[in-house]
């Protein structure tokens, strides 16, 4: 995948967002701590601000408390009238789309990076939503040659199937960063140092840009997935089998 130009506008407005998903505590860690001291997340003329999206699945350590808050900032929920009647993470999304959004408009914020961790041994993983977007693909290259040689991927999840409406999907660029292999509700030192750099190095590169810094064209590597293959399942639907050792690296 290759990069030509990239977007006159200056980057002004980022967010970072941590406990979308309560259990994966690596950026919960992370905004919470950068809420206390934000200095190294501060840029010259960039405004960036750290963001518990999800309190109430953070405070109970879960992924969700109603419905899962990745999924529901599409037109019809974030239409919906405000009652105590729509599940917590409905209403939340709301809250989050008036503080950063209204979504598809010119007051959105410019970036949000939205922090995941995952059980799967995917490393350091930048998501990208639009394979025609030029400046976050030279935003993921620079990420990428940055942490060299600790390796950093790209899942580009732009097929029809994979389409959601993502909490980071209220701004003008969509940037999800997950890192893994960790356990639900524990954290990992090393998984949390990858994402610290992962978010240090991506501000870089916004300020680089804003100083009017010309990357020139580039190229990376992305995976899709082609298709999805479930566990063997008995005829009660159960699973049916285990990921064989060999496989299961950690």
């Amino acid at each position: 995948m290759t990069s030509c130009h990239v977007a006159d506008d200056p980057i002004k407005k980022v967010a970072i967002f941590g406990g979308t998903h309560g259990n994966e505590l690596t950026g919960v860690f992370l905004v919470k701590h950068w809420l206390e001291n934000g200095t190294e997340i501060q840029r010259t003329g960039l405004e960036v601000k750290p963001f518990i999206t999800n309190p109430r699945a953070v405070k109970k350590c879960t992924r969700y408390v109603d419905c899962d808050l990745n999924r529901v900032f599409d037109p019809e929920n974030l239409g919906k009238k405000m009652s105590e009647d729509l599940p917590y993470e409905v209403r939340r999304a709301q809250e989050i789309n008036h503080l950063f959004g209204p979504k598809d408009s010119e007051d959105s914020y410019d970036i949000i990076f939205d922090l995941h961790n995952t059980t799967s041994n995917m490393g350091c993983t930048l998501i990208l939503e639009d394979s025609r977007n030029d400046f976050l693909i030279q935003m993921f290259h620079y990420i990428k040659m940055s942490l060299a040689p600790l390796p950093c991927y790209v899942y580009l999840t732009e097929h029809p199937s994979l389409k959601y409406a993502t909490t980071r999907s209220i701004a003008k660029y969509a940037v999800g960063i997950e890192v893994g292999p960790q356990p639900q509700g524990v954290l990992r030192a090393d998984i949390l140092d990858q994402m610290r750099k992962m978010i240090k190095h991506a501000l870089d590169f916004i300020h680089n840009f804003n100083e009017g810094k010309e990357f020139p064209p580039c190229a990376i590597e992305v995976y899709k997935i082609m298709e999805k293959v479930d566990y063997p399942r008995n005829k009660s639907g159960e699973i049916a089998a285990i990921i064989h050792p060999k496989l299961q690296l950690h």
